[in-house]
């Protein structure tokens, strides 16, 4: 499973944890973005949003 992040490297492993429901997923950073102007920190997967129980946006936690 993949993300985008601004500033973390590419290739680097992030967990995301879902703060709402404790669930969390393990991606690696393919790509730039999200732009500042959505305040967002973190674009991710189709995939990984579907198996940490996020609907559109969430607030979570990255490690």
């Amino acid at each position: 499973m993949t993300a985008a992040h601004r500033t973390r490297p590419m290739g680097s492993n992030v967990t995301v944890t879902n703060l709402a429901n404790g669930r969390s997923v393990q991606v690696r950073i393919n790509d730039r973005g999200p732009s500042r102007r959505t305040g967002k920190i973190i674009d991710v997967s189709y995939g990984a949003s579907r198996e940490i129980g996020m609907g559109g946006t969430a607030r979570v936690f990255l490690r």
